[in-house]
């Protein structure tokens, strides 16, 4: 906790200066009165700044440390005066970082009182944010001196992208092809193989079945039983060039909802989910399951802003393994065919992707997404071109839900469980 009292005007003590050298110099009463009056003004006001710097304490509560994009922020702040001289006046200068949130506020404070507020905000843009520190500035009666209280104490807040159901949009299982259908027969990994059937490319070979090859003269794979357990690969680019649209309604917002969604929606469903980011900071979370793995991508989503890296430069540089026998959920707002070619070979050695495009015209952008669509249809990839519109819900939008989201169902769908007045305040430590 940091002080300080600050002398406003150096008026007074040279006009005390000055009644105490014409007193010295000629002893007329009247100086000795203007000399006391003044400067027992000047004394008074110094020792009443300085019990109020020593009495005055702000507290601040917050009752939970993470939000989603549209949620309220609450805090109650508790001012507390144990002196027994008022504080006429008291701001409180709050230094929290998060858009659009505003607690600072004037007030006043009685001897030996107390005063509670209770401040609310909405949460509009996602982010790791900082509530505090604080500053409290008061004074004597006069004005004489500013009391400078600063509180050190702040509470990162981490406010994560909405997580809103998309049934519109289908994700490819690893060894599956078509738009978002299982190809029968197909080859899994996860049980005990059933059979053989003819190669298809697109196959992982892997599981090329060799002795049933070689007896027939061309590739057949093995299949197996049960139902596939792959993972889901969501990988993310926020190349600047191709980003369009501002704050909620761009495609930078709209890729890290999908994002957020389609993981959820993966890992409620026990797949193992990962995430690469072309993005600043880069993001790689490897596949996990589990609620753990869930809040470190919505963490990770959280703090991704666009990059200068272009999505053909991430394709290159991703590993030969990435995504090989995995659901490959590629979300990019990039209308340029061209980048398609970067994207086949990962298809070539057995990943299975969904490309989920943004089309930047429905966003104010230039170019279409339907050039690229085009392509990756041509290429047997399972494409859905994506306009605003598909994300103007209530949930999506900040001020709009209305209620905090803490749990999401196997569907997709976002579940409040509690609401703010259940849970306790914690102070800022």
């Amino acid at each position: 906790m940091q002080k300080r009292i600050r002398l406003n005007s150096r008026l007074l003590p040279v006009l005390v200066l000055a009644l105490l050298v014409l007193r010295l110099a000629s002893p007329f009463a009247g100086w000795t009165v203007l000399l006391v009056g003044f400067g027992g003004a000047w004394l008074a006001g110094y020792l009443w700044a300085r019990i109020l710097s020593r009495s005055l304490r702000l507290t601040r509560q917050v009752r939970y440390g993470w939000a989603q994009v549209g949620d309220h922020l609450e805090e109650r702040f508790i001012l507390e005066n144990n002196a027994f001289l008022p504080g006429l006046w008291v701001e409180v200068d709050d230094h929290t970082d998060m858009p659009g949130y505003l607690t600072s506020r004037a007030t006043g404070i009685g001897a030996l009182a107390r005063v509670t507020w209770i401040t609310q905000g909405q949460c509009t843009r996602r982010g790791m944010f900082t509530l505090g520190p604080t500053t409290l500035r008061t004074s004597d009666p006069l004005g004489l001196f500013t009391v400078e209280i600063h509180d050190p104490r702040r509470a990162l807040l981490l406010v994560t992208p909405p997580v809103v159901p998309l049934p519109g949009i289908q994700v490819t299982a690893g060894g599956r092809s078509g738009e978002g259908r299982p190809r029968p027969e197909a080859p899994e990994r996860t049980v005990s193989a059933a059979g053989t059937r003819p190669y298809t490319p697109g196959d992982s070979l892997r599981w090329i079945h060799w002795p049933t090859s070689a007896r027939r003269e061309q590739l057949f794979m093995r299949t197996f039983e049960g139902s596939p357990t792959s993972p889901w690969w969501i990988l993310v680019d926020l190349d600047q060039a191709c980003m369009a649209g501002e704050g909620q309604d761009s495609t930078e917002e709209h890729a890290v909802i999908l994002a957020a969604s389609l993981a959820a929606r993966g890992l409620g469903l026990n797949r193992p989910g990962g995430l690469a980011a072309n993005a600043q900071p880069l993001a790689w979370l490897p596949p996990r399951e589990g609620e753990g793995q869930r809040w470190e991508i919505l963490r990770s989503l959280a703090q991704l802003a666009p990059t200068d890296r272009s999505l053909p430069e991430m394709l290159v540089r991703l590993p030969p393994a990435f995504g090989r026998d995995s659901s490959l959920v590629l979300i990019t707002a990039n209308p340029d065919p061209a980048w398609v070619q970067h994207l086949l070979p990962l298809a070539w050695r057995g990943a299975v992707p969904t490309v989920l495009l943004l089309d930047p015209a429905s966003f104010g952008g230039r170019g279409s997404a339907q050039g690229a669509a085009a392509h990756l249809h041509s290429a047997g990839i399972a494409c859905t071109v994506i306009g605003r519109e598909l994300l103007d819900t209530p949930q999506a939008r900040p001020g709009q839900a209305g209620r905090w989201e803490w749990r999401v169902s196997p569907t997709g769908r976002a579940v409040a469980v509690r609401r703010p007045e259940d849970v306790e305040w914690r102070a800022l430590s």
